[in-house]
């Protein structure tokens, strides 16, 4: 065959591949959510809420979320509170034991197995119908708990996700693309959620039917793999965007980049354990939801270096491919100019879109050859900002 024609053909593959990930995926779903949705018959409910927040060395905020968990709109009687705390050895677990006498619960593992298996521990003593779980630094609003338990009149449903709203008082760069690509991932989960279901939720504000919970292996992606666990009984996972909760962002790349390895290296392992529900033979179109959403996600940054090598072969060859080469080098160029700029303590302005795009896309190299490797993540320490960016 042709080398010539070959190169091109691999180019437009490649670029293709990139463009139905970001583009032409989320068309279908919001094709699918617009013509052929799945309602969710809500209805003003109250059942036995056990809300459950996982700490490990949260001495900093734990007090703060407490007093914001004891302040919902949600009968107190049908609200029980756990800390389920991973061995904390700060004074995590001092000030939860001061809210004993509000009707909060210590659960505290022997122990440190990460925030899945101190998921799983607390579970097995909550009694609650409904599981809700949140972060230490998951600020709710007053109405989230009740907006999500609604859902639950539906027996088709087995899960759902809240609405993470990211905050950044520094309004650092990393914080603004971190927002950005929230905002498009919320246009996402809202039309997958019509279309079929959820793939994953929000770790910080997210429930479970506790009938339809099912203990997880400690390294476990939690808040990615009870979607695939609930869609496996038969439910679905659905969106609940009135339920919101807000986390300020991580406002350094180095930290941004750690939690994104962490989170792609733990949901390649869950795929890869999973893998029978990549079938669309026996899942259907959720199948084709992990495919698209995260197998092909995490998929784009081998389509851009082959598009790139393919579109330098054809630069000798073809003006057109020489500029398409040359943009994809000053694309480049321009994430390392923002980085530069992040490490000598200078914000990078519109350098920081092309950051944000290279810091996620190398996250996926990094979390796939963990995964390769053999890395596994249980205990977690919680990747968080002392003060405000430099």
């Amino acid at each position: 065959m042709d080398p010539i024609l070959t190169a091109k053909l691999i180019f437009f593959v490649s670029v293709g591949a990139v463009l139905y990930v970001y583009a032409g995926y989320p068309v279908l779903v919001m094709l699918i959510a617009r013509f052929a949705a799945s309602k969710v018959a809500r209805s003003e409910i109250e059942p036995n809420v056990s809300l459950i927040i996982t700490a490990f060395n949260e001495e900093k905020d734990i007090r703060a979320k407490l007093e914001n968990t004891l302040q919902l709109d949600y009968p107190k009687q049908k609200l029980e509170v756990i800390v389920a705390s991973d061995c904390s050895d700060d004074g995590t677990d001092d000030i939860v034991r001061e809210f004993a006498g509000r009707g909060v619960r210590l659960v505290r593992a022997e122990r440190r197995g990460g925030k899945t298996s101190a998921q799983n521990l607390a579970v097995e003593a909550a009694n609650g119908e409904v599981l809700v779980f949140s972060d230490a630094t998951s600020i709710y609003e007053a109405g989230a708990v009740r907006e999500l338990v609604a859902n639950f009149a539906d027996p088709t449903v087995g899960c759902v996700a809240g609405r993470l709203s990211y905050v950044d008082p520094d309004d650092s760069t990393v914080g603004s693309g971190a927002r950005s690509y929230w905002s498009y991932e919320t246009l996402l989960k809202k039309a997958e959620s019509s279309a079929c279901s959820l793939i994953g939720v929000s770790g910080c504000i997210y429930a479970v039917r506790r009938s339809a919970y099912r203990p997880m292996y400690p390294e476990a992606c939690s808040d990615f793999l009870i979607a695939t666990e609930v869609f496996r009984q038969g439910m679905r996972t659905v969106y609940e965007p009135a339920a919101v909760c807000t986390e300020e962002t991580n406002r350094r790349s180095q930290k941004e980049m750690k939690m994104r390895i962490r989170v792609i290296a733990q949901t390649i392992a869950d795929l890869w354990r999973n893998r029978d529900m990549l079938n669309p033979f026996k899942s259907g179109f959720f199948a084709v939801q992990l495919i698209s959403h995260k197998v092909l996600r995490y998929s784009v940054p081998v389509f851009l270096v082959i598009a790139f090598a393919a579109s330098a072969f054809l630069a000798s060859t073809s003006t057109a491919f020489l500029v398409v080469v040359s943009a994809q080098a000053a694309f480049a160029a321009a994430a390392t100019f923002g980085w530069v700029l992040e490490q000598i303590g200078l914000k990078p302005g519109p350098f920081g879109i092309p950051l944000y795009f290279v810091l996620a896309n190398l996250a996926s190299i990094a979390g796939f050859f963990q995964f390769v490797r053999g890395e596994r993540y249980a205990a977690w320490d919680p990747i968080r900002d002392a003060g405000p960016a430099s």
